[in-house]
């Protein structure tokens, strides 16, 4: 884990955890580790393999009890892909109102920031007499290229979802690393 980004990460989690009476135990922080190694949104099977190789206990029982800790600490955001498919943000942590664009046909996952559309939704809750305090917004779409060629690089009917990178972090975790 870098110092700044990921350790503020595993501080906050680890508040988070003391405040509800739940101990750091090595798996849990090989998880937490793990997830926040990579701007690649995950699922609970890619985690317990990156966290394997951390810390060879670590179950996906653990994993998903984690990662429910993360979701309900607001470091992680779990996105719904449809069926029983989901994966895991790990950026909201350092970005959390970024916005998502999901690709019907593939499942890719591409993250943007919008300035006119945050203010828009805060236009839109001021007139109906709200303020925001958080906001989720995903858009479910189909490849441009998709449907102009007939052929997409992300389409891939058994293939996992894929994320548009960020360069700011390192890609999946190493155990040696």
């Amino acid at each position: 884990m870098t110092r700044k980004g990921p350790t503020t990460v595993w501080e906050r989690f680890r508040r988070f955890l003391a405040g509800r009476g739940l101990r750091v135990t090595a798996p849990r922080r090989a998880i937490v580790e793990a997830a926040f190694a990579t701007t690649t949104h995950f699922s609970a099977d890619q985690l317990l393999l990156w966290a394997r190789q951390r810390d060879p206990r670590v179950s996906l029982a653990t994993v998903y009890r984690t990662l429910g800790l993360l979701v309900e600490s607001g470091l992680v955001r779990e996105i719904e892909l449809g069926g029983d498919r989901k994966v895991y943000d790990p950026n909201v942590a350092h970005r959390p109102e970024h916005l998502h664009l999901i690709c019907a046909d593939c499942g890719r996952i591409v993250e943007f920031d919008h300035d006119q559309l945050g203010r828009l939704l805060k236009q839109v809750a001021h007139e109906l007499g709200f303020e925001i305090v958080s906001h989720r917004l995903q858009i479910t779409a189909r490849c441009e290229r998709l449907r102009l060629t007939g052929h997409c690089p992300h389409h891939d009917h058994h293939a996992r979802p894929s994320t548009t990178r960020s360069p700011r972090r390192p890609e999946p975790p190493h155990a040696g690393a």
